[in-house]
């Protein structure tokens, strides 16, 4: 099962590097590995001050107290800014590094790969591109699921015809044997007229349950609410081959945070914690975390 947020008890784990709107901390992936929490997240400034700067590596006992482990910059990317990371840990043991990266003077997103034996060791490793994107499209923000046999992505892609209607997004699907060599197939989750989420949908975090995968993801109504998304719910049924089909939205309204523009984005979840960014008083964007059922 995946926990949507309740804010209540919610505790900031990152704070943004500065203060006021367009000043953010967030955009979380986690994971449990040998007793410990790993976090990866980004951290951005306001357009015209450096964006997206970079994504940090972080360690925690408690999930709460981070301790840095690595860090990549954009400008060893070449990008224009950084978005979220995904982090992953290989059946074999080694640690990955999904990195969302913005091309210069472009709408146009990729996502590279990086990859070491040890998480202290990401920020040195060397980048292979993975999900290039296109002229038509770009993507970025992949959610990752290994089920033991394959490799499991979705992620959120973006129209290029024009810049007017860039910011719409919905979100794919693909398998790889490995990780590494995607196939993408098809549309997992789309914007629905009328909804909250009619301009733009983004799979946040997947879950398995009987019978498929717990779902949630990030949704706005308009272009006004790019980059202050809430967060909502969705299934997606396992089919016969083992892949997974098209997700299907909850009725009822999203979660957002108390503080206007009330953006919550980017759920990820490991037992017994759900981390989250979301708009504070100023503006700005934090990292939370909340403390749920195991």
């Amino acid at each position: 099962m995946l926990t949507l947020p309740r804010w209540e008890g919610a505790r900031v784990v990152v704070e943004p590097p500065g203060e006021g709107a367009g000043t953010w901390a967030g955009a979380p992936s986690a994971l449990a590995a040998g007793g410990e929490i790993y976090l990866a997240y980004r951290l951005r400034l306001p357009i015209g001050e450096g964006r997206g700067y970079a994504n940090v590596v972080a360690r925690s006992r408690d999930g709460v107290a981070f301790d840095t482990v690595a860090e990549v910059r954009k400008d060893r990317f070449g990008g224009a800014s950084l978005e979220r990371p995904a982090l992953a840990v290989t059946p074999e043991g080694r640690w990955r590094l999904y990195v969302s990266v913005a091309t210069p003077g472009t709408k146009h997103w990729r996502v590279d790969l990086l990859e070491a034996d040890e998480p202290e060791k990401l920020g040195e490793a060397p980048a292979l591109t993975v999900l290039p994107g296109d002229a038509t499209a770009g993507v970025k923000d992949p959610v990752l699921h290994f089920d033991g046999r394959r490799w499991h992505l979705w992620a959120s892609v973006h129209p290029l015809e024009s810049d007017e209607h860039a910011d719409r997004m919905s979100t794919w699907y693909a398998t790889s044997p490995d990780g590494v060599d995607w196939t993408w197939r098809g549309v997992a989750l789309a914007p629905r007229a009328g909804a909250w989420d009619a301009r733009g949908v983004r799979v946040s975090a997947v879950a398995p349950v009987e019978g498929g995968l717990a779902v949630a993801y990030d949704g706005r109504a308009t272009a006004d609410e790019n980059w202050e998304e809430r967060t909502g719910a969705a299934t997606a049924p396992r089919l016969a081959d083992g892949s997974y089909g098209p997700m299907t939205a909850a009725e009822g309204p999203p979660m957002g945070s108390p503080h206007a523009p009330h953006g919550l984005r980017y759920l990820t979840a490991v037992p017994g914690r759900i981390y989250y960014e979301a708009t504070r008083a100023d503006g700005g964007h934090a990292l939370y975390t909340e403390a749920v059922p195991g």
